[in-house]
């Protein structure tokens, strides 16, 4: 993190660094300019400016994933469904794929996106990715580069990848008038001004990125041992997490939780678990404890 003086919490964010973050921002994601690029206060609150883009209209999110899209969508008036085949979203006008998704770290391929969006493109439509998880994912799949060809607007989260999830900080990625109309809407002073001077420094970090992209994975390599040693059937994930199958999950859920781990469990997928990666070599001494406690229980 950047030294911080009092006058960042003192004064207004100046259009000027928010522009040279929009900067920044374009070069790390790979659109073509920072007019395509419009910095939130977090992508959930960019979401209902994002979907609001076009009149209400059928919504449907490719899924299992993170259930605020399609909760979102409905809020701004969209008759918004879920569906698991990439191919029911060409009935959408509003398209909304997770990629990589979470919790499965399912990766829908850059040609079938493209596709879809221009079916989509063709009758006024949207294509929405969320490219939350993006920064540890297959970097050759991203639609970044593509977001000139209009129709498609992604989106990219700052705090997971950084670890910085209190600044609240995210991006849209779209055409350079759809960009305006999202910086329109967001209004003056959008992102603080902490967010802007910490998000310049850290998506300007080549060296740092491509260090963490490496430890990150090799970390989530040494998750999905110790998982499979724990006799849970990993059935994917990204550098971040791993989501594993368990006929008894609630019950290893409750006794994770009492030993002060804390694990993501799904009311809808009952036998669904997520993992984190642990901090520290003790943390992972922790985890290794609590799935060893858990593995003599059952």
């Amino acid at each position: 993190m950047p030294a911080l003086s009092s006058d960042v919490f003192a004064r207004l964010p100046e259009p000027a660094a928010l522009a040279q973050l929009a900067k920044v921002a374009a070069d790390s994601f790979g659109v073509p300019s920072a007019n395509c690029v419009a910095a939130g206060p977090g992508v959930q609150i960019l979401l209902p400016h994002v979907f609001s883009l076009i009149p209400p209209g059928r919504a449907i999110v490719l899924g299992p994933t993170y259930a605020e899209h399609a909760r979102v969508a409905a809020l701004v008036g969209h008759d918004t469904r879920e569906a698991d085949e990439i191919a029911a979203l060409h009935e959408a006008n509003l398209a909304i794929v997770v990629n990589p998704n979470n919790p499965d770290g399912r990766v829908v391929p850059r040609e079938a996106l493209l596709e879809l969006a221009g079916v989509l493109r063709r009758r006024d439509g949207l294509l929405v990715v969320d490219e939350a998880f993006m920064d540890v994912g297959p970097v050759k799949t991203t639609l970044a580069p593509d977001v000139a060809l209009g129709s498609i607007v992604v989106l990219r989260s700052f705090g997971k990848f950084f670890g910085l999830a209190g600044l609240r900080l995210g991006f849209a990625l779209a055409i350079p008038g759809t960009a305006e109309r999202l910086r329109s809407s967001l209004g003056p002073w959008a992102v603080s001004g902490p967010a802007i001077i910490a998000g310049t420094a850290a998506l300007a970090d080549r060296d740092w990125i491509d260090t963490t992209r490496v430890r990150l994975a090799t970390a989530a390599m040494r998750l999905d041992a110790l998982l499979h040693e724990a006799r849970f059937t990993v059935i994917g994930g990204a550098s971040l997490f791993q989501t594993v199958r368990s006929p008894d999950a609630i019950e290893v859920f409750h006794r994770l939780g009492s030993a002060g781990v804390l694990v993501r469990h799904f009311p809808d997928r009952p036998q669904l678990l997520r993992f984190g990666l642990p901090g520290l070599d003790a943390d992972w001494d922790r985890l290794r404890a609590a799935l060893q406690y858990d593995k003599r229980s059952t």
